[in-house]
């Protein structure tokens, strides 16, 4: 572990040259969810009673959590950056280390979250603060811890899927197609544009078989009390086996896609 502690460090350090646009991103990211929750207040000024079981409060208060649990748990570059070392060959290196390379990636994708999260901490807080009598607190401390373990998971998760897709350059050379692809509908299926509880009954049902909703629409719901006593733990055990598949599919893929690899030159 000593090690990939020392990468944290270096990783962290690396991205510390990058703050300001940390800052600038997080601070233009707000802008979209400014229109986002204005759009809203329009729809509710327009009818009377709830949308889908979200009040007017508890809807504005999903996207400040979902915003959050992004910050917390997004990929910014890492799978450019990993589909970049195998296309020119630098991961010949972690060939002949002991260093296992998506440990070696998971380090750096952590450090880059802290460092993230630290800057756009200060935008994201204010912007709360100016909401703040939209804002929903946690209403106890169960909501809280599964909470906090389902965004630890959404982000292995989110880590890991981004992992697997950008290992497929072991087999073509570019692979932002996919990329954009999965990131399409990961943004629809995973909650970002609006709850899935508005969507056709079936259709919310059928994504719940698919990891994108634990991604961060389920974290938000841990959050907000719409997932307790057995639905939050059985949520939670879901979400750990997406994980689980997660990982051992980033592993196999990785084996596969070593024995086709080849490097040639100093």
């Amino acid at each position: 572990m000593e090690k990939y502690l020392h990468i944290i460090g270096i990783g962290i350090q690396r991205t510390l040259v990058y703050r300001v646009n940390f800052f600038a991103r997080s601070l233009f990211g707000l802008i979209p969810l400014t229109a986002t929750i204005l759009l809203w207040q329009t729809i509710y000024r327009d009818r009377i009673g709830d949308v889908a079981g979200y009040t007017l409060r508890q809807m504005i208060s999903y996207y400040l959590i979902a915003t959050i649990v992004d910050a917390l748990t997004a990929v910014a570059e890492d799978d450019w950056q990993i589909a970049a070392d195998i296309r020119d060959g630098n991961i010949s290196q972690f060939l002949v280390k002991p260093i296992d390379y998506l440990a070696y990636r998971f380090s750096l994708y952590s450090a880059g979250r802290l460092i993230y999260t630290a800057v756009a901490s200060v935008p994201i807080a204010i912007f709360i603060f100016c909401l703040r009598d939209y804002f929903v607190l946690p209403k106890d401390a169960a909501a809280c811890v599964g909470f906090a373990l389902s965004v630890a998971m959404a982000g292995l998760l989110q880590f890991l899927i981004s992992y697997t897709m950008a290992l497929l350059s072991f087999w073509v050379l570019e692979v932002a197609t996919f990329i954009f692809i999965l990131f399409a509908f990961e943004y629809l299926a995973s909650g970002h544009l609006f709850p899935l509880d508005i969507l056709p009954p079936v259709v919310a049902q059928a994504l719940h078989f698919t990891p994108f909703p634990y991604l961060l629409y389920f974290p938000v719901s841990v959050y907000l009390g719409q997932a307790t006593g057995t639905a939050l733990w059985q949520g939670l055990a879901i979400q750990a086996t997406w994980v689980l598949a997660a990982y051992a599919l980033a592993r196999f893929v990785w084996s596969r896609g070593i024995r086709k690899y080849a490097a040639f030159g100093g």
